[in-house]
């Protein structure tokens, strides 16, 4: 099914459901109007790019193929995205012809965050039966190296509308009883709405291990983070996973990324962290959240993070209207395309460093960013044994050892 005119968009927020407004398509544009009783609630999901009045308003081409960054952030990339397309392939259906409308509807109600989309595709698959890690590891291997798989479909209702480049699953995982099942909308009492995430062809082979010694070393700087774990296949082989953020007991939060906030391109992103600032404060209205964001750029400037693009940053509302600077995620040693920070730091993002920390901090009028600092600093420093716990070959502790020690050197 294609060629969908109209979509109509919903907010399941905290138990509660809204009618937000209509999408419609028309000569190869794509329009919004909110409804009017939504306009009364206050809920603006959009503060930045999106008027929040009663006007039927459309944005640029570029850089959503014409939609605003809210419903952008719906939609699945990198592996979702080639999920969705190998199975509409599979199904006889011409990509090229798929507009944001169909992919929203393909979304439908399995979308990150609380928004919604009727009509929904449908994709029809036996979930009944949880399959191993290590079988469903194999399975996503073989699509990333452009093999056909036998459970595409089962696959897509897993994680299709995920995003980010490595491949991934929904499930519930019960902490009590070590269970794992399909995520649904619904989950069993004692369980929780989790994301595992599996290696590509190109991830260092102990990219789990090293993505949890991460979590390990971020929460040690003071960074906030979802709960986060690891979970073994029956092979021994150990996945990266985490709790959801957008999910508490089965209701949903509002998600808002960077990327989506200010239409930012991410694969070409001309953001600073000087803009994510001033983006977390305007929305939280709160000098407070400075120092959130200035304390995870020390951290990705310092433990090498080099993949920190806009979408890697996200923002949570309520029920009530009122945002928070979400959890960090994706945190682990990585490289970017060109090999220069995805985000700026005070306009540096080839080699920055302490000093381009305290431009951006002094910008802002933080006091405390040689603390922040310092305090990121202590926490990377504990690597070493943080990665032993962790079960992390000497290679790459040395490698990721000596990188860290260089950056945390002066300038």
């Amino acid at each position: 099914m294609t060629g969908i005119t109209k979509i109509f968009v919903s907010l399941h927020i905290e138990g509660r459901k809204f009618s937000v407004g209509e999408l419609v398509l028309s000569k190869q544009n794509i329009y919004f109007r909110y409804n009017s009783d939504f306009l009364q609630t206050g809920l603006n999901i959009s503060p930045i790019k999106l008027p929040f009045n009663g006007g039927i308003i459309a944005t640029d081409k570029e850089p959503f193929n014409g939609i605003f960054g809210v419903y952008n952030d719906s939609l699945p990339d990198g592996w979702g995205r080639l999920l969705l397309e190998r199975t509409l392939i599979s199904k006889g259906i011409n990509i090229a012809q798929i507009t944001p409308l169909d992919r929203l509807a393909y979304v439908g109600i399995n979308g990150m965050g609380a928004l919604t989309y009727q009509p929904e595709i449908e994709t029809q698959s036996d979930l009944s039966l949880m399959p191993d890690l290590d079988y469903i590891a194999n399975e996503t291997n073989r699509i990333l190296q452009g093999t056909s798989s036998d459970i595409i479909e089962e696959l897509f209702v897993l994680g299709g509308s995920s995003g980010g480049a490595r491949p991934k699953i929904f499930v519930g995982y019960n902490p009590q009883t070590n269970e794992l099942i399909h995520g649904t909308n619904n989950l069993p009492e004692g369980f929780e709405d989790w994301i595992i995430k599996f290696p590509s062809s190109s991830d260092n082979m102990e990219i789990a291990k090293i993505e949890y010694a991460y979590h390990k070393m971020a929460v040690n700087a003071g960074i906030e983070m979802s709960e986060c774990k690891l979970f073994e296949g029956k092979s021994g082989q150990v996945y990266f996973g985490t709790k959801r953020f957008d999910r508490v007991e089965n209701n949903r939060l509002h998600v808002h990324t960077a990327s989506g906030l200010i239409h930012d391109n991410f694969r070409a992103s001309t953001m600073d962290y000087g803009h994510l600032m001033d983006c977390a404060f305007r929305l939280e209205k709160h000098v407070k959240t400075y120092e959130k964001v200035f304390r995870l750029a020390a951290f990705n400037v310092f433990a090498h993070n080099r993949d920190d693009h806009s979408k890697n940053f996200s923002f949570l509302m309520d029920v009530n209207g009122e945002w928070t600077f979400a959890p960090a995620y994706d945190l682990t040693f990585s490289y970017s395309s060109y090999g220069f920070h995805s985000t700026m730091i005070a306009g540096e993002s080839q080699n920055p460093g302490k000093k381009h920390l305290m431009k951006l901090a002094q910008h802002f009028g933080l006091k405390n960013g040689e603390m922040i600092i310092h305090e990121v600093q202590c926490a990377i420093k504990e690597w070493d044994s943080i990665a032993k716990e962790c079960g992390i070959n000497k290679d790459n502790v040395k490698e990721i050892k000596t990188t860290t020690q260089r950056l945390m050197s002066d300038f």
